[in-house]
């Protein structure tokens, strides 16, 4: 059996340990405002979205996972329903506020509560979200509602806001402040728009698990959505967690929401990278050098030579001599040797470095020893002293 790669096995007792050691270690409290409404964390909105059906007498609060565009064009909706969007910045497009002021317009109403709103948005309504200059910054102040029935006399404190943040009014034909802050700045407002309403709120924090929760705070969501008229409401989702639900995530959206596995996962994938460049290096075979194959043949002729020639046979080894030069001749030039005539003379010239003459020469001397019946000694040491000076002028 083979025995495991140490760094194989290194890198797989690192990835679980790490995993191991982060799962079972105390989890320090995530303090992330995401306001979504499946995390339990101080600053999701867990609870007050399952408590949302009591408030609203409904048995259920559909979530929305598309944009505002596609879901007020492609949905059917009820003739009078509420839309709540809660999320720190408010993010829609030119579509998205086309259809989402179309929707107001018909007698519907829409609840937003967020730090930004869009420009062009405020421009419509005639409100803009404001900010006062960082040494203004407040953890301290309070929130009032206007309405003396909601308005504790203590007011509300949010003491994770900077309270910095407050809605501008630029148009207020068509606009109500809902509450104000300790400074009289409004931070909720209602528009009228056409036959419907806009509840602009610019803190969103009040909606997050810490403050509904919190005794000292835990009725303001609940005045502050008391203003919402009776009907279907539905909530917004897409602004924060975009468009698929847990039932079609991918599993890499998964890995990545959870910080034990995200960690994980890059710990693997530059464990891997760091074996490929490293352990890949010490582990593989030298290639060894192959020289090109070499043409042995003249060698072959020498060797049977000075065997042909201490046996005497002379005829045999200037036959043999004769053949593998010509051989030679057609490996080295292309040349064809079936015909030792004119043609061949010229191309064997034209080719080498011999002269016609020399050319000449040589090919009558291979002609006459093809056609003699024997060959002596005396033939043997010409033709090889041709063949020596043949390949001493390359």
């Amino acid at each position: 059996m083979r025995k495991p790669n140490k760094y194989t096995v290194l890198l797989v007792l690192t990835v679980v340990g790490y995993v191991l050691f982060d799962y079972y270690r105390p989890k320090p409290l995530d303090w992330t405002p995401t306001y979504q409404n499946d995390d339990r964390i101080p600053f999701g909105t867990q609870a007050l979205y399952e408590l949302l059906p009591g408030l609203l007498q409904q048995s259920a609060v559909p979530t929305v996972r598309t944009p505002v565009y596609n879901f007020l064009t492609e949905t059917k909706l009820p003739r009078r329903s509420n839309y709540i969007l809660i999320a720190h910045d408010l993010k829609i497009d030119r579509n998205d506020q086309r259809e989402l002021l179309r929707y107001v317009d018909r007698g519907n109403t829409v609840l937003v509560s967020a730090y930004q709103f869009p420009d062009s948005l405020g421009r419509q309504l005639g409100f803009k979200a404001d900010e006062q200059a960082p040494q203004k910054a407040d953890t301290t102040l309070r929130q009032y509602f206007v309405n003396p029935t909601l308005r504790p006399s203590v007011g509300y404190v949010f003491r994770h806001d900077d309270g910095r943040n407050f809605l501008r009014i630029t148009r207020p034909a068509n606009i109500t402040v809902l509450t104000r802050n300790t400074r009289r700045e409004p931070t909720f407002i209602r528009v009228r728009y056409g036959r419907g309403q806009f509840l602009i709120h610019n803190l969103p924090l009040a909606f997050t698990n810490y403050y509904v929760l919190d005794s000292k705070s835990t009725d303001y969501a609940f005045n502050a959505l008391s203003y919402l008229p009776t009907a279907p409401t539905y909530w917004d989702e897409y602004q924060k967690q975009g468009r698929f639900g847990k039932e079609r995530q991918s599993i890499f959206r998964y890995v990545w929401s959870q910080p034990a596995l995200n960690w994980a996962y890059y710990l693997v994938v530059f464990g891997l990278l760091f074996y490929v460049l490293f352990a890949g290096k010490r582990t593989q075979r030298v290639i060894p050098v192959l020289e090109p194959p070499k043409n042995t043949s003249l060698e072959f002729v020498e060797t049977i030579g000075k065997l042909y020639f201490q046996q005497g046979n002379h005829d045999n080894m200037a036959r043999q001599k004769v053949q593998y030069f010509l051989a030679d001749l057609r490996e080295r030039y292309g040349l064809s040797t079936t015909a030792l005539d004119h043609e061949f003379t010229d191309r064997l010239a034209h080719k080498s470095d011999l002269s016609a003459d020399e050319a000449a020469d040589l090919t009558r001397l291979l002609r006459d020893a093809q056609r003699s019946v024997s060959l002596s000694e005396f033939d043997l040491l010409r033709l090889n002293r041709a063949m020596e000076q043949f390949y001493a002028s390359l």
